[in-house]
């Protein structure tokens, strides 16, 4: 009987160890990356700005050779959609630009609805930097309770900074070609 109070008492511990650190975890997120790229900002922009562009270098777009891609609204720029339904990787999710001013950045709505459900921004700035364009890519939202307890277990930053990484990586390697 001892064993079993001292075993809940240290799982009751834990878990008001996750709540507290989860309470003490800002109300909003905001995870970027950023890259040089040998090449003009308007070109970098180019590939940002049009979402037929992005199976060429966006880091999911691998994840599910089936998935289905849906591109409404306008060809490119403000207002400009892509929806996806895809795969556990992918889930389902809808972007639409917001503001695309070129060279300089374009940002937009991102909506996940599976596996779960969030609405962010994404936001691609780009900078001339001599002859090369500093490319930043940058998520920012809200970050709910449920959201807060996650990152106490799991580093989201740097899973979706890997994935960014990778597609900068990508991106720049599309835009040098």
């Amino acid at each position: 009987m001892t064993i079993a109070l001292v075993v809940i008492g240290v799982i009751a511990l834990g878990v008001a160890t996750v709540l507290f650190s989860a309470s003490q975890k800002p109300d909003t997120f905001r995870y970027e990356r950023r890259t040089l790229v040998n090449a003009p900002p308007d070109r970098v922009h180019g590939l940002v700005d049009d979402f037929n562009a992005w199976r060429d270098w966006s880091p999911w777009e691998g994840m599910d050779p089936a998935m289905n891609r849906q591109f409404s609204g306008t060809k490119r720029g403000v207002g400009a959609v892509y929806e996806w339904n895809g795969n556990k990787k992918v889930g389902r999710g809808r972007m639409e630009i917001l503001d695309s001013v070129s060279p300089g950045h374009v940002f937009i709505k991102l909506d996940f609805f599976s596996p779960f459900e969030a609405h962010n921004r994404a936001e691609f700035t780009f900078r001339a930097v001599g002859n090369q364009t500093e490319v930043v890519w940058a998520m920012t939202g809200p970050q709910p309770f449920m959201s807060k307890v996650m990152t106490v277990v799991l580093n989201l930053e740097k899973l979706v900074g890997k994935d960014f990484e990778k597609g900068l990586v990508q991106l720049k390697a599309k835009a040098e070609s």
